[in-house]
């Protein structure tokens, strides 16, 4: 699904550059879709919630820009992971809500613990300002929820793990290192302040967008098997004669 992932199949299991193939992760369209109007800036992660999402530092960030005006309100979209539920119930969403009670932000804070369809997810994203992904891994090669903002246009702010350094770095977002409220303050208040910048950011996935939705990725994967199937089949021609 990414560049990223190939180079850990070549060089860790030692695959046959030719028998990897990039396909990006698909995404849905939700370009048209009619967004909630709202009068503050918004922020939204979504996404299912647990340890390693990252919330805790955006709530630092979002202290942090409690001097604009008007004050962004930010939005928690997804139930607890069914796993995390299962291991450590909702002490993980429990800290949140303290966190953002110590933090004097928590009246600017919606979590949506809900599943949303899709037409109420694309409301939601179109609503959006700015799309924060503050996950503590340095691992993720794949992130749907990325593909899903840039594909919708809406700039990202995310820390450094791999798929938002290969997608965001001289694209249509901000990349930040892990655990730093304080670059991630900067990186939002630049795009919510910075005059064009948000723009730009938006500008920069036109060339992208087409390609990641799911109607350009499910050709490309038919396209590959129809390859595959045609090198068999004439690899056995060949055998038979």
């Amino acid at each position: 699904m990414t560049g990223t992932a190939r180079a850990r199949l070549l060089v860790g299991y030692t695959v046959r550059p030719e028998k990897v193939t990039v396909i990006p992760h698909g995404a849905a369209e939700h370009v048209g879709v009619p967004a909630d109007r709202r009068t503050r800036p918004h922020l939204l992660t979504w996404g299912l919630l647990g340890p390693g999402k990252g919330i805790e530092w955006s709530l630092r960030a979002l202290a942090r820009l409690q001097d604009l005006d008007p004050t962004p309100t930010y939005t928690v979209a997804g139930r607890t992971h069914p796993k995390v539920v299962e291991h450590r119930g909702e002490a993980y969403r429990s800290g949140l809500h303290r966190l953002g009670a110590q933090l004097g932000i928590a009246h600017t804070v919606d979590y949506q613990d809900a599943y949303h369809d899709q037409l109420t997810l694309g409301r939601l994203i179109r609503s959006a300002d700015v799309v924060v992904l503050p996950y503590d891994s340095h691992e993720q090669v794949t992130s749907g929820v990325l593909i899903e903002a840039v594909a919708a246009g809406i700039p990202v702010v995310a820390t450094a793990y791999p798929h938002a350094v290969e997608l965001l770095t001289d694209g249509p977002g901000l990349v930040v290192p892990h655990q730093d409220p304080a670059a991630l303050a900067a990186a939002i208040r630049r795009i919510l302040t910075e005059p064009g910048l948000a723009a730009r950011l938006a500008g920069r996935v036109r060339p992208l967008a087409a390609d990641l939705r799911w109607p350009a990725v499910a050709a490309r994967y038919e396209a590959l098997a129809e390859r595959l199937v045609a090198a068999r089949a004439a690899t056995v021609g060949a055998v038979s004669a």
